[in-house]
């Protein structure tokens, strides 16, 4: 199974917009825009809903069916380690392996020095066509490497065997992104060494770049610093590819990558500049839409989301701590529930929609909401019933959100 060159992650929490989701990539392919969908849902998603992987292989491909998409589609067991994989089997074509607990584990002396006996020939100044300055490679490097990822990318391999022994055909990823320190592309390199040394045929990779990705905001950093590092990310791909006998197809996975909007246009030029591929990934953001939907319908809909966060505002501790690597919230900065009871459907789509140069945008509330997706999975019947009264207003806030806001300007 090989991976298209431009691929898309489309997160539901709630698996119910499947067709509004593929409706984007139809239209992008009717404008010469080829990307191919990845509907993904990690463990943890599944735990809070209560729902099942099955749950989203089922929207997929009655999306497919209803839309006669004739292009691959695949369907992502998101996030998974040993603890949970199993339960993905049997409905995922795409494992996206997370490692990211496991580095910074010592390795045994054996292996330190293993891995520095097969990586001497690289000692000095390494050259990656393209990267202006070598990357100067010593044994100390060496063994803080084996030292931080050794014991990561054996867990990798436990879990990509794993998988192996019941799944004829699938897509691997490794993901490393939901650490606070970023993976330099020096060290990029000699993981996607360790990885292939390990026999895993991973299709992409998402390492944490610098700066911050945090749930459904923009990017915070520095653009030209994220430009050059995203550059040799993909330039020292391209160098382990035929370095290291890893798939020719094999590309970058940007994570939390939703609304990342300032940084779209570097990431394109890049890709385009090295004819490079692409998979991003844009997690919870149709769960965004869907609350912005029922707020622009008034009415029930309006009074649900207000309902929703005010339920929310009381479990704020509880709901934000599994997100805390990826959000940034001022409390004092979220509207009291008794002032938003008051708001119209104007004044909730304007604070929530992502629009930095609407005044009453606020990046606290948005990365809140994110997050809450729980209380609404607690209202069940109810919450579903909205969904469904209004599903025409929310469709197309989901299909424009991905289309125009993602698709577009980063693979168009």
């Amino acid at each position: 199974m090989k991976l298209e060159k431009y691929s898309i992650g489309i997160g539901d929490r709630f698996a119910r917009q499947g067709k509004a989701q593929l409706m984007a990539l139809k239209t992008a392919r009717d404008m010469g825009i080829e990307v191919v969908p990845v509907w993904n849902k990690s463990h943890r998603e599944h735990s809070i809903i209560k729902t099942k992987p099955i749950g989203t292989f089922k929207e997929a491909t009655e999306a497919v069916k209803a839309l006669s998409w004739p292009h691959s589609f695949y369907v992502d067991a998101d996030h998974i380690n040993m603890k949970n994989v199993s339960g993905f089997i049997d409905s995922s074509n795409f494992f996206t392996i997370d490692i990211a607990d496991y580095i910074g584990e010592p390795a045994h002396k054996e292996e330190i020095n293993r891995f520095i006996k097969n990586h001497e020939k690289y000692l000095g100044d390494l050259f990656i066509p393209g990267i202006e300055s070598p990357f100067n490679i010593t044994r100390e490097k060496l063994e803080g490497f084996a030292n931080k990822y050794l014991k990561a990318i054996e867990a990798a391999s436990e879990i990509y065997q794993y998988i192996k022994k019941s799944s004829n055909e699938f897509i691997t990823e490794v993901s490393m992104d939901e650490v606070v320190i970023p993976q330099t592309p020096e060290e990029l390199l000699f993981i996607l060494s360790e990885l292939s040394n390990q026999e895993i045929p991973l299709q992409t990779i998402a390492p944490k770049f610098s700066g911050r990705f945090n749930k459904g905001v923009d990017y915070i950093g520095d653009i030209k610093d994220f430009a050059k590092e995203f550059k040799e990310d993909i330039l020292v791909i391209a160098f382990a590819i035929s370095e290291f006998g890893l798939p020719e197809n094999l590309k970058l996975s940007v994570h939390s990558g939703s609304d990342k909007f300032s940084i779209y246009k570097p990431i394109n030029r890049i890709i385009k500049e090295l004819d490079a591929g692409l998979h991003i990934k844009t997690a919870g953001t149709t769960w965004l839409e869907e609350v912005i939907g029922l707020a622009e319908a008034g009415g029930e809909g309006l009074q649900l989301v207000k309902y929703i966060y005010s339920k929310a505002y009381l479990e704020i501790d509880s709901l934000c701590k599994p997100y805390a690597a990826v959000i940034d919230i001022d409390n004092n900065a979220l509207p009291l529930p008794e002032k938003i009871e008051g708001w119209t459907e104007k004044d909730f789509v304007r604070a929530l929609k992502h629009d930095p140069l609407c005044p009453d945008y606020n990046i606290n509330m948005r990365q809140f909401i994110h997050v809450s997706y729980k209380i609404a999975a607690n209202f069940g019947k109810r919450y579903y019933n909205a969904l469904e009264k209004y599903e025409e207003i929310i469709a197309k806030n989901v299909t424009d959100n991905i289309l125009n806001r993602h698709i577009v300007p980063v693979f168009g």
